[in-house]
């Protein structure tokens, strides 16, 4: 009998796939006595479980409707608090046409990829970002053309040469891909005079921008920036944001907001991969927002992770060697720490020795870089856990000195 020879059937993208970098961490993340500094999670101790359990009334009240198949483009008592609730942010009421409800944000981003890309066309994103991005788009078959960032974000002087390099190597840019607040890893935000910069090289080079923005409720210090949604004039702003960091990750649900034939073309995609969001899922999100418990929850998870954010910072600033580089980031989930003339790689071999994970920077880099970087998570480990990782981590930087 002949063996199954999955090398002829597996298909040219399924070949290509790699696995994604931070999913790889979790045998490590899981030995005992680990202190994870790793995935982007939120911390549990402060998930509103009584208050989410409670909107289970929604079953008893209209279990015929929400156990049932539902609309591809989401329940539409949630899309209507989520346009009403963002109006503030997104500068108006959108309409019911302008936003769908995605099973999680990582959908949403795969699904404008279907509607947009063809294998070798580009998308310009920061460098770094979020490896999820990076591992959906490559999938999807894009190429990638980077862009640096500092404190104020992408570096949007530098897009003009950024396309012209693109369109030199025969590359079809489709749209611009940045995570406007706490950027993940790098913790910055992108500046209001970046913002409307941005808006005008995409509208000279015909590009939508996708403005990622599943932290921008999560801010600390400051005062929000107005997203570029609010601040696009010719409709070429997609906008996404989730419940995962400001409910719980587990309840997969999130939005996209964006122009109708845009959002047309992601509906048809999604009825192709599973037809609709858990009906039950969105019912009993919506239940818990209309019960009021977003808003009267938001002040709290603040509060709580700002107070992580400082142990953090503290611990650091305790333990870290002086030639160690990072900034407080103003909101969002984490640190991103550049360690002068050490592979963060051969470092986190090193940590893992001594009790502590961490992301290595070079998960970050569509093209290649960040081997002396590294990204830590502050919101999921507890306070006793931030000062004593720190210190192993200390120890462990203190070990590749020698």
């Amino acid at each position: 009998m002949s063996q199954l020879d999955l090398s002829a059937l597996f298909s040219d993208r399924a070949k290509d796939m790699k696995p994604s970098p931070i999913r790889e961490l979790m045998p490590y993340i899981k030995q005992p006595g680990m202190i994870s500094f790793a995935g982007g999670n939120p911390d549990p101790k402060i998930f509103p479980i009584a208050e989410f359990a409670n909107s289970y009334v929604i079953l008893e009240n209209d279990g015929k409707t929400v156990l049932q198949y539902g609309a591809t483009d989401g329940y539409e008592p949630l899309k209507k608090f989520v346009a009403n609730w963002m109006a503030p942010r997104m500068g108006r009421v959108v309409e019911p046409d302008e936003l769908m409800i995605t099973s999680g944000s990582q959908q949403g981003m795969d699904l404008l990829c279907a509607a947009l890309i063809n294998p070798g066309d580009g998308i310009i994103v920061e460098d770094p970002t979020y490896p999820g991005a990076i591992h959906t788009m490559r999938n999807r078959g894009a190429k990638f053309v980077t862009v640096p960032c500092d404190d104020d974000g992408m570096k949007v002087d530098m897009l003009p040469d950024a396309m012209e390099r693109a369109r030199a190597s025969g590359i079809v840019v489709k749209f611009i891909y940045s995570i406007v607040n706490f950027q993940n890893p790098s913790g910055c935000s992108l500046s209001a005079e970046r913002r409307k910069k941005m808006l005008e090289v995409a509208e000279n080079y015909n590009l939508i921008v996708f403005e990622d923005d599943p932290y921008g409720h999560l801010r600390y210090d400051g005062i929000h920036e107005p997203t570029m949604f609010s601040m696009d004039r010719s409709g070429r702003v997609v906008y996404a944001c989730s419940f995962s960091k400001i409910l719980a990750p587990g309840a997969r649900v999130a939005w996209i907001t964006g122009r109708p034939d845009i959002i047309r073309k992601m509906i048809m995609v999604k009825q192709g991969a599973d037809m609709c969001t858990s009906l039950v899922a969105q019912s009993m999100v919506y239940q818990y927002c209309a019960d009021g418990h977003m808003d009267s929850f938001l002040p709290k998870i603040i509060d709580h992770y700002r107070k992580k954010r400082d142990n953090m910072a503290e611990a650091f600033a305790r333990y870290l060697p002086s030639d160690v580089q990072y900034t407080v980031p103003k909101g969002g989930f984490f640190f991103w720490v550049r360690i002068p003339g050490i592979n963060s790689r051969e470092l986190f071999n090193k940590s893992i020795e001594r009790g502590v994970a961490f992301v290595n920077g070079s998960a970050f880099y569509a093209n290649g870089g960040g081997l002396d970087y590294i990204r830590t998570c502050f919101t999921f480990a507890t306070t006793e856990e931030l000062d004593e990782g720190s210190r192993r981590l200390s120890l462990a930087i203190a070990d590749m000195k020698g």
